[in-house]
């Protein structure tokens, strides 16, 4: 059982969704960022995403792009966010880890050799925003033969095809992106993220993720009481950059403990229902 699926299996016996929070490796540098992942999940973080910085993120707002340009002016490339993962192997060996990045990285780097170097540093799978399911075979076969899970996105405009295509090719969770459009914090959680959850539970008996936009206690509350996993990532890089000169670690302890704090229990949540 991979690591992915053993964390899903431990917050279901705890009546609970998963935390997961995302990183851009090298931001504001890498030793910084190396810190605030061991807080991070210290405070209470079930998954850990680290993001791969590129130049040219398509599907990211303004603040992961900006977080992702200062980690690449710091010369922050792939082998640096492998090194970060053995890191956090060395004191964290459960917790799940996935790279979040685009996939000219990841094809300039050798889709063989990177399937090969992240087992060995300890990743458990990729989301790429800009590989659709259609065009994913030639690097899952790698990831497959190297038991490394591809992790697809699902949003609102998906079509009935790609959500079972999605649900047919899925081996660890579904990431359902709560809105049609890029990263960043928002005020709330759209409507159609919602029926979206909902919608791709009624098809797979795979774990589903809600992201994109989650930032507060009560939108990880309510996310947490449809789906099985919470993704904050905007909202994480905003807290980092707000607190660089300040109690940065402290920061991070706080927002992260009060978050996992506001997960609803499942069981609750269906006796409310009733």
């Amino acid at each position: 059982m991979s690591r992915i699926d053993k964390i899903f299996q431990q917050i279901k016996s705890e009546d609970r969704a998963a935390l997961t929070m995302y990183l851009t490796v090298g931001f504001p540098d890498f030793k910084t960022s190396a810190v605030i992942a061991r807080a991070a999940i210290e405070a209470g973080v079930d998954i850990i995403e680290l993001g791969v910085p590129y130049s040219d993120p398509l599907a990211d707002g303004k603040t992961i792009q900006n977080a992702s340009n200062i980690a690449l002016a710091n010369g922050i490339n792939l082998n640096h966010c492998l090194d970060l993962t053995r890191q956090i192997r060395e004191y964290a060996p459960d917790i799940p880890i996935v790279l979040m990045g685009y996939f000219n990285p990841f094809l300039q780097y050798g889709l063989d050799i990177l399937a090969k170097n992240s087992v060995i540093a300890g990743v458990d799978g990729f989301i790429i925003p800009d590989l659709p399911p259609e065009e994913s075979d030639t690097i899952d076969r790698y990831l497959i033969e190297n038991r490394l899970d591809l992790i697809y996105l699902l949003a609102p405009t998906s079509t009935e095809e790609r959500i079972q295509q999605v649900v047919n090719k899925t081996r660890a969770f579904i990431y359902c992106v709560s809105v049609a459009g890029v990263t960043g914090a928002r005020d709330n959680i759209s409507s159609e993220g919602v029926k979206l959850v909902e919608k791709v539970k009624t098809l797979s008996s795979s774990p589903v993720a809600l992201g994109f936009g989650i930032s507060t206690p009560e939108q990880v509350q309510n996310a947490s009481r449809i789906a099985d996993a919470v993704i904050v990532g905007s909202a994480f890089v905003d807290l980092i950059s707000d607190n660089i000169d300040k109690e940065l670690i402290g920061s991070v302890t706080g927002y992260i403990e009060t978050l996992a704090n506001s997960l609803s229990k499942k069981t609750s949540v269906s006796e409310n229902n009733e």
